[in-house]
């Protein structure tokens, strides 16, 4: 599939996780697809980054799920923070271990899962919608009942895929993109580069994170993960990165976001060019 073909399959008013981690691995390419096209309304579930401040700018959001949403080497992302400051949408701020377990429930079609984290905080005052469950065994513990995360479509970025569908990550951590693909109901991967059948023979296992049977579609986007890591195929780019956190959006959006992918990573390459 294109990145055009993925977002044409979106409807405003879904649920859709965006996998990878703060400023990393993050599916850039299918974001900046998005951002051209009418879909809005959306929940979006992710450990956020960059992905949701280009959401946030552009007014596509209704509701955040999140555990935190940073640039990493920028504690905290600027468009998300004007956005959320100025009441644009409604959010969902969990610990970074019950988004996990919601993930986890939302695979295993399990309408929550019982978890200690939360418990004692204020996860539980800024989200009065959540509960707690006691145990049925002789402990009788207290447990905060983490919901699902159930989605209506998931995007995540791998370093390689194949047409079928596997993906393998071959960075230092696996995220959770495996767990946001068999959480959605369909699930868009896209990759550095596509590989053929029987291309991961002799492959560590741990590597192939996304199998098949969860993906509905997958992408070649090479720099599709840019500004944010795709290791080892390319770090962050810190430069490019602070210029996206310190340029007004409507500038930002205008010099960079006008066009298709291609126009985006030419624009790239001539802002670098430029700063030499």
């Amino acid at each position: 599939m294109t990145p055009e073909d993925v977002v044409a399959r979106l409807r405003s008013g879904m649920t859709l996780g965006i996998g990878g981690w703060g400023s990393r691995r993050k599916p850039m390419a299918l974001v900046r697809a998005l951002l051209r096209s009418d879909v809005t309304d959306l929940t979006v579930v992710s450990y956020g980054g960059p992905d949701v401040g280009l959401l946030a700018a552009a007014g596509k959001i209704r509701k955040l799920v999140t555990a935190f949403v940073t640039l990493d080497s920028i504690p905290l992302e600027p468009h998300f923070r004007t956005a959320r400051q100025a009441g644009a949408f409604r959010l969902m701020e969990i610990d970074e271990a019950m988004f996990m377990w919601g993930l986890h429930a939302a695979a295993n079609r399990l309408p929550f899962l019982p978890v200690r984290a939360g418990l004692g905080s204020d996860v539980m005052r800024v989200n009065p919608e959540l509960r707690t469950v006691t145990s049925p065994y002789e402990d009788g513990e207290t447990f905060t009942a983490m919901p699902a995360l159930r989605m209506d479509a998931a995007l995540v970025h791998v370093n390689r895929a194949d047409r079928l569908g596997n993906g393998q990550y071959l960075g230092p951590d696996p995220y959770f993109d495996d767990l946001f693909c068999e959480a959605a109901d369909t699930a868009y991967v896209s990759c550095e580069r596509l590989v053929d059948a029987g291309g991961f023979e002799g492959a560590p296992p741990q590597t192939l994170l996304v199998k098949r049977h969860a993906v509905t579609g997958v992408v070649e986007t090479p720099r599709g993960a840019h500004f944010t890591s795709c290791v080892p195929d390319y770090d962050r780019d810190e430069a490019f990165l602070k210029l996206y956190a310190t340029t007004p959006w409507p500038e930002f959006a205008e010099r960079f976001l006008r066009g298709d992918e291609k126009s985006y990573q030419q624009a790239v390459r001539t802002w670098h060019e430029e700063m030499r």
